[in-house]
C-alpha cells in the first residue's frame, strides 16, 4: 500500500493523534461489549511503551449535533484505563483551549482520550476548521479506525490531509483488517465462497456484482432473498422486500450464470415474536405469512458447499437470529464456517450482524477474522481501497 503502520515511525516524546473506532454499546452508561476498544490495544500499547504521548479520538453513536450525556466517551476512559492498567485522561471536549493544555500536559508514555468527535456537526460534515483544531494537537496522525476508514470526515480525512508534512499511518488493527480482506479479494484459496444475508439487496448491489467476478459461489440467505424470489416469479406473502430491485435482481441472476445460490425452502411465521409458531415451505410463502429464516434443506445445502470452501467471506445474517425460532439458519452457516476453519480454510466474517450473531454463538475465535467495521468491509470489497488510507501514503 505504500502506507506506514504505526511501529514504523518514531513517537518517543511526539503527539500522537490517534483515530480508533470507540463506538461500544452501551446501557445505562455501563459498556456491554468492550471489543472495539481491546481490538485497539496492540497499537495503543505499542506507542506508549515507546514514549508517545497518545491522544486518542474517536465518535460513538448518534448524537444529534451537539453533546448528549448518554453518548459520552468517559465511560470508555475507565474501561481503558483498566484494560491498560494505568490512568486515561480524558477531556469533556476535543477541540479548544482546555484540550491543548491536557494535550500539553501529557508525558511520555501517558493517555488522553478526547470526548466524542460527533458532539460536533463539523466532523462528520469534514468541516475545515474543525479539521485544523484537531490537527493542531499531532505530531504524529495514526488511523487504527476500521469501522469508519471508508467516511470522509474531519478526523479520518481532513486532519491527515492538513497533516500531509508529519509523519502519517496505520495501527496494527487497519493493517490486519486489510491483509484478511485484501488477500480474499486480489488472491483467494479455492473454491471462494461469499455467504451474503440481510435485509435488502440494494444495500449489497455493488458488492454481488463485484463478488461475481472473484467468488465461485455466493449463498444467499436473509430478506434480501425474498426480493431474489420475486424476480422468480415466486409469491413471498408478506415478507420484506424491496419491489422496485426485482429488475435488477433479475439482472444479477442472469448476469451469475448459476453462481447466485437462492433458499430452497424457508421458515415462515405470521409474526416475529420469541413465541412464534413456524412452518417450512418450499417455493411460494401463503399470503397472510413471512419468511423469517432459511430452512433447513437450504441449511444442508449451504453446509455442504461451505465445507468444501478454503476461502470464505460472510456478511448478514441468514435470518431473524435474534428471536428463538428464526436462529437456527444463522447458527447452522457459523457453525459450518467455524468447522471449516478448523481445516485450514481462510474464513472473514464482515463485521456488523453477522459479526454479532458468531460473537453471539461464541464462535468469534473459532474463525480466521472478525471484522470491525460492517459497512467499512462491504465498502472494501467492492473497491478494494479507502480514500482516507491513500491519502496516508508517501
Amino acid at each position: 500500500m505504500g502506507v506506514k503502520t504505526v511501529d514504523q515511525i518514531e513517537v518517543k516524546g511526539k503527539a500522537v493523534l490517534m483515530r480508533v473506532d470507540f463506538n461500544v454499546p452501551l446501557e445505562n452508561g455501563k459498556i456491554t461489549d468492550d471489543r472495539r476498544i481491546t481490538q485497539a490495544l496492540p497499537t495503543i500499547r505499542n506507542v506508549l511503551d515507546r514514549g508517545g504521548k497518545l491522544i486518542l479520538m474517536s465518535h460513538l453513536g448518534r448524537p444529534k449535533g451537539g453533546p448528549e450525556a448518554k453518548y459520552s466517551l468517559r465511560p470508555v476512559a475507565q474501561r481503558l484505563g483498566e484494560l491498560l492498567g494505568q490512568d486515561v485522561r480524558f477531556v469533556d471536549d476535543c477541540i479548544g483551549t482546555a484540550v491543548e493544555q491536557a494535550a500539553a500536559q501529557l508525558k511520555d508514555g501517558q493517555v488522553l482520550l478526547l470526548e466524542n468527535l460527533r458532539f460536533h456537526k463539523e466532523e462528520e460534515k469534514n468541516d475545515p476548521n474543525f479539521s485544523r483544531q484537531l490537527a493542531k494537537l499531532a505530531d504524529v496522525y495514526i488511523n487504527d479506525a476500521f469501522g469508519t476508514a471508508h467516511r470522509e470526515h474531519a478526523s479520518t480525512f481532513g486532519v491527515p490531509q492538513l497533516l500531509a508534512g508529519k509523519p502519517r499511518g496505520i495501527g496494527f488493527l487497519i493493517r490486519k483488517e486489510l491483509k484478511f480482506l485484501g488477500e480474499a479479494v486480489s488472491n483467494p484459496q479455492r473454491p471462494f465462497v461469499a455467504i451474503l444475508g440481510g435485509a435488502k439487496v440494494s444495500d449489497k448491489i455493488n458488492v454481488i456484482e463485484r463478488l461475481l467476478e472473484k467468488a465461485d459461489s455466493l449463498l444467499i440467505g436473509g430478506a434480501m432473498a425474498y426480493t431474489f424470489f420475486l424476480a422468480q416469479g415466486k409469491k413471498v406473502g408478506g415478507s420484506l422486500v424491496e419491489p422496485d430491485k426485482v429488475d435488477l435482481a433479475k439482472k444479477l441472476l442472469e448476469k451469475a450464470g448459476g453462481k447466485i445460490q437462492l433458499p430452497v425452502d424457508t421458515v415462515i411465521a405470521s409474526e416475529m415474536t420469541d413465541t412464534a409458531k413456524t412452518q417450512i415451505v418450499e417455493g411460494n410463502i401463503p399470503d397472510g405469512m413471512e419468511g423469517f429464516d432459511i430452512g433447513p434443506k437450504t441449511v444442508e445445502r449451504y453446509k455442504n458447499q461451505i465445507a468444501k470452501a478454503k476461502t470464505i467471506i460472510w456478511n448478514g445474517p441468514m435470518g431473524v437470529f435474534e428471536k428463538k425460532p428464526f436462529a437456527a439458519g444463522t447458527k447452522a452457516v457459523a457453525e459450518a464456517v467455524a468447522a471449516v476453519t478448523d481445516k485450514g480454510a481462510v474464513t472473514i466474517i464482515g463485521g456488523g450482524d453477522s459479526a454479532a450473531a458468531i460473537e453471539q454463538m461464541g464462535l468469534g475465535e473459532k474463525v480466521s477474522h472478525v471484522s470491525t467495521g460492517g459497512g467499512a468491509s462491504l465498502e472494501f470489497l467492492e473497491n478494494g481501497h479507502f480514500s482516507t488510507l491513500d491519502i496516508l501514503q508517501g
